[in-house]
């Protein structure tokens, strides 16, 4: 009775990550309303009231979203993940011919629904249901020793094939898919000698397609030059003589403007809406954002957000560490890792800390897909954490966690 009336509350599950999330939501409308005029004066691209609007409408579905996952039983969504993982696959064989380009490069990232406006990225979706099978699939790895075919077919496999299908028009997405299917790999207890081949393999990928994208034409408008201008003009601008090529100075436009930014916010800084860099910064509501958060609410506002993510991060760990069936576990802590590793890649690029890439800040970026997906993990954490307490006022975490076990599997 008592689990038939907590799938209805209305705040399912931790209330101190439900209030952090009401959080940063709510304060992600007027940093992401102030830099969107970007879009407006130089873009020429809506109007700063439609950027609102359209974010607005996102953060509001992201939380039904977020509340609806609440109530499917998780276990159902690992079952599913395979299906789905193998639906998006295609749908990422068919996104990288549709031909869109920035700059020369290829950078076909979106997939518009026919017969709608609608556009998505099908590689935020694959990311995600590649982690929720990986942990469905380790956890299945408890009954039963598996054959090292197997461990190479449904664990490499998947991975490395979401990779090289991401990594043609997303370094920096492919990449973290490798570091964060790693660090499932190592929570989940996969044997040694597979995470040593994984690395070994992986590298070996990642070698044959940068080989393939500069030495051929096999791989057309790859973006492999970008991210080594990238990395070089990073590079250059740690020296002591800074940038001094006016090429390199054009490419490291952002991150300079970023930075003036920051340093421009001081410890107060200039108050909401009164950001004087964010018509100069490209991709200032989106990749760059937290720049001009710092710039509009200073240090100290920086200081609070970043409290309020950490909050977030140690609220999930808290409930993995309760959670007593396995999957459960391992499934709020690979999905708090994604949230971190894109928290943290958006945060670095912002104060040049590592080459540009294009991660948005979770919560708060302008974007939609991106939106949806981090509302989305949190919706299966929040539901996880609803478990919690059912298992413990039942007195049947063992046995459920058992019975959770062999239910997957």
């Amino acid at each position: 009775m008592q689990e038939t009336e907590n799938k209805y509350e209305l705040l399912k599950g931790d209330k101190v990550l439900w209030s952090v999330i009401l959080l940063i939501s709510f304060f992600s409308v007027f940093p992401v309303y102030s830099a969107s005029s970007n879009l407006e004066f130089i873009v020429n691209n809506g109007t700063t009231t439609s950027h609102l609007l359209k974010h607005i409408f996102f953060v509001v579905l992201g939380l039904v979203i977020m509340r609806s996952v609440g109530m499917v039983k998780y276990e159902y969504i690992g079952k599913l993940s395979s299906i789905l993982l193998g639906i998006l696959v295609i749908l990422l064989g068919v996104t990288s011919f549709t031909g869109q380009q920035i700059d020369g490069a290829s950078a076909s990232r979106w997939l518009k629904i026919p017969g709608t406006p609608i556009s998505f990225q099908p590689s935020s979706f694959a990311y995600l249901f590649l982690i929720i099978y990986l942990c469905r699939y380790l956890t299945k790895t408890i009954k039963r020793e598996r054959l090292p075919l197997e461990n190479i077919m449904y664990v490499f496999g998947p991975v490395l094939l979401v990779f090289v299908l991401v990594a043609k028009d997303n370094g920096s997405t492919a990449l973290m898919i490798l570091i964060v299917s790693l660090a499932v790999m190592l929570i989940g207890q996969l044997q040694k000698k597979y995470i040593f081949g994984f690395l070994g393999i992986s590298g070996l990928a990642i070698g044959v397609f940068m080989f393939i994208a500069l030495n051929t034409n096999l791989i057309q408008n790859n973006r492999v030059h970008t991210w080594m201008s990238r990395i070089e003009v990073f590079m250059n601008s740690k020296k002591e003589n800074q940038i001094e090529n006016e090429v390199d100075k054009a490419k490291n436009y952002q991150v300079m403007q970023a930075k003036a930014a920051i340093v421009h916010g001081g410890i107060t800084g200039m108050g909401p809406g009164k950001s004087a860099l964010k018509q100069m910064l490209p991709q200032s509501a989106s990749d760059f954002i937290f720049a001009i958060i710092v710039e509009e609410y200073g240090f100290i506002g920086a200081v609070a957000l970043i409290a309020l993510y950490l909050i977030m991060i140690i609220r999930i760990v808290m409930i993995a560490s309760k959670m007593p069936a396995f999957f459960g576990s391992l499934l709020v802590l690979s999905l708090g890792i994604m949230i971190f590793v894109q928290l943290s890649v958006n945060i670095a690029v912002a104060v040049n800390l590592i080459p540009v890439t294009g991660q948005p800040l979770p919560l708060i970026s302008y974007g939609g897909t991106s939106m949806l997906v981090t509302y989305f993990q949190l919706g299966i954490i929040l539901n996880i954490s609803s478990r919690i307490q059912v298992y413990d006022e039942e007195g049947m975490g063992k046995k459920q966690d058992i019975e959770e076990i062999n239910d997957i599997a």
